[in-house]
């Protein structure tokens, strides 16, 4: 079996589950070389006592990196490279990846966003880059402490548009003997579109009025604005000829009972936490962007992006 080489950029909620899977995989067989890029304060506390998931799976176990660097120019050769960051540290990392990418390096984005994969293709013109979606209930409890509740976590990934023979295979592989759950689509982007009518929605409504998706999701007048911006989402994802079921608005609603009543969404925690960088592109400035290409209106989303820019009181 080929020697693989594996770098994980981004240890947060979702890189840090799948980078702890991977290297608790690879831990003993060391059949792989694993690397995990972690910045500042993060990589000093995975160099000293190692990355804690704090997990049902794996009993809140510690595993030591491999192989732990600082600065994505000190990745070599890598055969497989998982990009798990926030959406507005997506240009960076890729202008950093961009002359280290060859013809054969395969990118697999963990990421929230329907145009994530444009994103990285307006920077990066080398190497397969596989559309994903995935699925994961995990977030940082402190640095270097990932806390993951609920169901194992879910990846579903597809082909590249670039390169339609390549097939993944060994990635899948990969993920599979790491424990991970795996779900492989020629096309994956009704799933992608599917999850962002849902958390774009959830994400802008929450942000707004600084109130949980439980909240939001009782309370009528939220939930008509949630349900317009999703409506707003499904007519774009139709005129882009992403095929969606017909019921994805109502699915997405019953989606929350998944949820605690007090869940916080992530944009809405940075929204009123002031954090200088947030998702708010992400959702709502893709909507807009998608809107303006294929002049359809988009007014629910306007609306409430100017409310959260001007900053206008949470309370309903």
């Amino acid at each position: 079996m080929r020697t693989r080489k594996i770098a994980i950029i981004g240890v947060g909620g979702v890189g840090g589950y799948f980078g702890f899977k991977v290297s608790r995989s690879n831990e003993d067989s060391k059949i792989n070389e694993i690397t995990i890029v972690a910045r500042g304060e993060t990589y000093k506390l995975l160099k000293e006592r190692g990355l804690v998931l704090l997990s049902a799976e794996e009993n809140n176990a510690t595993i030591k990196p491999q192989k732990l660097v600082e600065n994505i120019f000190d990745i070599h050769e890598a055969d497989l490279i998982i990009i798990s960051v926030k959406e507005y540290d997506l240009k960076n990392i890729c202008l950093q990846l961009k002359n280290i990418i060859n013809v054969e390096t395969i990118i697999l984005p963990l990421m929230n966003g329907v145009d994530i994969y444009e994103r990285i293709r307006a920077i990066i013109p080398n190497g397969i880059v596989l559309p994903s979606c995935v699925y994961v209930a995990s977030h940082i409890k402190e640095k270097g402490i990932i806390e993951h509740n609920g169901n194992a976590g879910k990846i579903i990934l597809g082909k590249d548009p670039l390169h339609i023979d390549f097939e993944p295979k060994w990635v899948i592989e990969f993920l599979k003997d790491s424990g991970i759950d795996v779900v492989y689509k020629e096309n994956t982007l009704s799933d992608i579109w599917t999850k962002f009518i849902f958390i774009a929605s959830f994400g802008l409504v929450t942000a707004r009025y600084n109130k949980s998706i439980g909240q939001v999701n009782e309370d009528l007048s939220l939930r008509a604005r949630t349900y317009s911006i999703m409506k707003e989402i499904k007519t774009l994802a139709e005129n882009m000829g992403v095929h969606l079921d017909e019921n994805v608005i109502e699915l997405s609603f019953q989606k929350t009972s998944s949820f605690p009543y007090a869940t916080p969404t992530s944009l809405q925690l940075d929204v009123q936490s002031s954090k200088k960088s947030n998702e708010l592109e992400l959702f709502a400035g893709s909507i807009i962007k998608y809107g303006e290409v294929f002049n359809i209106s988009v007014p629910e989303t306007e609306r409430i992006c100017n409310e959260i820019n001007q900053g206008l009181s949470v309370e309903n």
